[in-house]
């Protein structure tokens, strides 16, 4: 299976090396830039335990040419028009794996290439790229979740299975991938919202008299949302999420609140905002999420007349 990656960085490098270390057919699509980089030093990925070095495929836009059975493409949610301009132009008819937060970027896809070549997928790793173009993995978690959204992928899913058998990375089949991108973004709005509303890590917020009982509060409205848009998360989900979410002396954060604090722009439309266009639609009231979606707002206008 020919497998096209968009984008070498701390998603995409980091799973996309691993593949490549089992000899997986990988090839990355990088802008010309980050080519000439790797190129020059190799693919560098630093994990807490290791320092990998590899020397992979690589292509540019303008030089697609090869088919390839499976693209996986996980940029910001704000870039993904400008990856799906990119990605449209890969020849054959491959099947699109992304590994995005929220829900949204399915109907999208759909709505381009078919909702038969669009497989979910969703990844549990905090990564990012230096400054010098290493990926660099923050922690241990590294769970990659995929799975099939119509019966045609499944050959391609079968061949995943296959390489996830070896990879040095944490795989799941999801039976219903649907929902496991629910369980990934009702957990995520609330750590990214109160992170960033409290400008604290898991463990600060949860030191103060209120702070696991407003967290638990945005976490009940983000289940509730799931719950009325017919995606559910179950009982030991959430245990699972409220496990994290309110861990003392946690220094747990979302990249979110990394990304405010560095004075970038943040995925707070997709992953914050969404919930709360969804759960307006279905006349549900989310005190919480609106109050750290309204500072987000803030913020990013600031941001942008400074």
């Amino acid at each position: 299976m020919k497998i096209l990656i968009l984008g070498a960085g701390g998603v995409g490098g980091y799973f996309g090396a691993r593949l490549l270390q089992i000899g997986a057919d990988v090839t990355f699509l990088v802008r010309p830039k980050r080519a000439q980089l790797i190129k020059k030093q190799g693919l560098i990925v630093e994990t807490p335990n290791e320092r990998i070095q590899l020397d992979p495929k690589l292509v540019v836009a303008e030089n697609l040419e090869d088919d390839f059975d499976l693209v996986m493409l996980s940029p910001k949610a704000y870039d993904l028009e400008d990856a799906l301009k990119t990605v449209s132009n890969v020849p054959g008819q491959p099947i699109f794996l992304p590994l995005l937060n929220g829900f949204d970027h399915l109907q999208l896809m759909d709505d381009q290439f078919g909702k038969d070549r669009v497989m979910g997928g969703v990844a549990h790793i905090a990564a990012v790229l230096t400054e010098e173009g290493v990926v660099k993995q923050l922690n241990d978690l590294h769970r990659f979740t995929y799975g099939t959204r119509h019966a045609c992928q499944e050959p391609v899913a079968n061949s995943l299975d296959e390489l996830m058998g070896s990879v040095a990375f944490e795989s799941v089949r999801s039976p219903n991938v649907e929902q496991s991108l629910w369980d990934k973004w009702t957990f995520l709005a609330t750590l990214a919202g109160i992170n960033t509303l409290m400008r604290a890590n898991i463990g600060e917020i949860v030191a103060t008299e209120f702070g696991e009982q407003v967290t638990k509060q945005m976490f009940d409205e983000c289940c509730f949302v799931a719950k009325n848009s017919q995606y559910p998360i179950s009982e030991k989900t959430q245990a699972q999420s409220l496990g994290i979410l309110q861990k003392p002396n946690s220094d747990f954060t979302a990249s979110m609140l990394r990304d405010l604090e560095s004075g970038y722009k943040t995925e707070h439309e997709h992953i914050i905002g969404s919930m709360l266009r969804r759960g307006r639609a279905l006349n549900l009231s989310c005190p919480s999420l609106q109050l750290a979606y309204t500072q987000l707002v803030i913020r990013e206008n600031q941001r942008l007349h400074h």
